[in-house]
């Protein structure tokens, strides 16, 4: 197998979950609350046989002592955390917001996935490397 398919494979899921957000793209268009986009993915995902968690609670710890005070991750989709927005544009304080959700939980991989562009499904894929840095998934 050459290098450029077993990348491309690697990262597989990453376009299948952009495949369906792009179903409810088309289906919806721009102009909705971010819950109507995040309900219809969920749905179409669990459809598809993924496992989809949706608003999973993220504790907020001060050391060793849980605080009252949490965050809530819009969809973890087979262990990938998918940050949803529904804005004109993606700005470096949404993916900063990802990332931390990636480095507050130990996951490996995340998605931001944007409904607001008049004329595009915008989506980025991160990996959080085993260094804690986090670098942006292509497919070749």
């Amino acid at each position: 197998m050459d290098l450029i398919k077993a990348h491309n494979e690697k990262y597989r899921f990453f376009a299948d979950i952009a495949g369906t957000a792009m179903k409810v793209y088309n289906e919806y268009r721009p102009g909705l609350m971010e819950s109507a986009y995040e309900a219809a993915l969920e749905y179409l995902l669990k459809e598809d046989g993924h496992i989809v968690e949706r608003q999973k609670f993220l504790p907020i710890y001060w050391r060793s002592v849980q605080l009252e005070q949490h965050y809530r991750l819009d969809l973890v989709v087979d262990g990938v955390i998918c940050e949803l927005k529904a804005v004109g544009y993606i700005d470096k304080e949404h993916r900063k917001q990802l990332w931390s959700y990636m480095n507050l939980t130990h996951t490996r991989y995340g998605m931001l996935i944007n409904f607001g562009q008049k004329d595009r499904l915008f989506s980025e894929w991160y990996e959080r490397c085993s260094d804690g840095t986090i670098e942006k998934v292509r497919l070749l």
